[in-house]
């Protein structure tokens, strides 16, 4: 019998699924080049506010595939600071489309120069929340999950959502990263992330999961986001006296479903008194998608 052929993970742009075998522990490895570039490209954001942007990217693409979700999974910050909302959606694919992320985030541009220099997450996000939403695309209830902003992060607060919500331990590890392009002014972003997650109803060692958390934290945030480092050598370096079993890769893509057709439902249930006040001076109505800036026109 043909041993079956293992097929690399990608330099960017997926998602790696993993099992620690013999401690009962799951993980998963993300990478988004090509796509959180995009992503992040729609709007131009300063590196500390586009950081957290691309962070929370990486977390809805670690969840949305763990839950094999077919529909949408919204990760999305709310808060009091001068970076007030920070939304990041999942797709899984459907349809003939690929499994896929797009991102936002809102930023008061006069409160965050009042911040100076290296603002930090406590000072750009103030007091908020990090909402989990999953929205199944066929049958089933949406979800929602909610947890107060963590001062250590969006990995942090995504951590205690796990504690509140599945009470499943869970080490969560997340990086942005701005690459510059010779002749290009613009930076183009990377995200990465680390998750493990204990198994449910699988027995551990007493030492097990404090001893592989341990080792998943000492990963450093260049290494997530590095594209001339391998996967499976990241995982090495990490766990190399575990027994792990590395799953196929899992590609990511840009991936924006906003929908004219739907904006035109919308907009057919206004007055035509009130659509005249939205429309140019051609007596079109153009809404920007704000997740991928493209213009939908419609006719008032």
């Amino acid at each position: 019998m043909t041993e079956p052929t293992y097929n690399p993970a990608p330099s960017g742009d997926f998602v790696l699924p993993f099992d620690v075998v013999d401690a009962g522990i799951r993980g998963r490895f993300v990478r988004l080049d090509a796509a959180s570039a995009r992503a992040l490209g729609v709007h131009a954001l300063p590196e500390a506010a586009a950081r957290i942007a691309g962070e929370v990217l990486a977390l809805a693409a670690l969840l949305g595939t763990a839950l094999k979700l077919d529909g949408r999974l919204t990760a999305q910050t709310k808060s009091d600071g001068p970076l007030d909302l920070v939304a990041a959606d999942y797709y899984g694919a459907a349809d003939g489309k690929p499994k896929g992320v797009r991102g936002f985030a809102r930023l008061d541009a006069a409160r965050f120069a009042a911040l100076g220099a290296a603002p930090s997450f406590p000072a750009l996000t103030g007091a908020g929340s990090l909402a989990i939403t999953i929205e199944p695309r066929r049958g089933g209830q949406t979800y929602q999950g909610i947890v107060a902003l963590k001062p250590a992060g969006i990995a942090a607060s995504a951590v205690a959502y796990f504690e509140q919500s599945e009470q499943l331990p869970t080490m969560i590890k997340l990086a942005a990263a701005p690459a510059f392009t010779p002749g290009t002014s613009a930076p183009s972003w990377r995200t990465g992330g680390l998750m493990l997650q204990a198994t449910p109803g699988v027995g551990r060692g007493p030492d097990d999961w404090a001893r592989l958390s341990a080792l998943a934290a000492t990963v450093e945030d260049v290494e997530l986001v590095d594209t001339a480092l391998s996967a499976e050598t990241l995982l090495w370096r990490l766990f190399n006296q575990e027994e792990v079993r590395v799953h196929p890769a899992e590609p990511i893509v840009f991936r924006c479903d906003c929908d004219g057709e739907r904006i035109a439902a919308v907009l057919r249930s206004y007055t035509e008194a009130e659509r005249k006040t939205l429309a140019d001076a051609d007596g079109a109505i153009r809404a920007r998608c704000e997740f991928c800036g493209k213009v939908h026109e419609v006719r008032a």
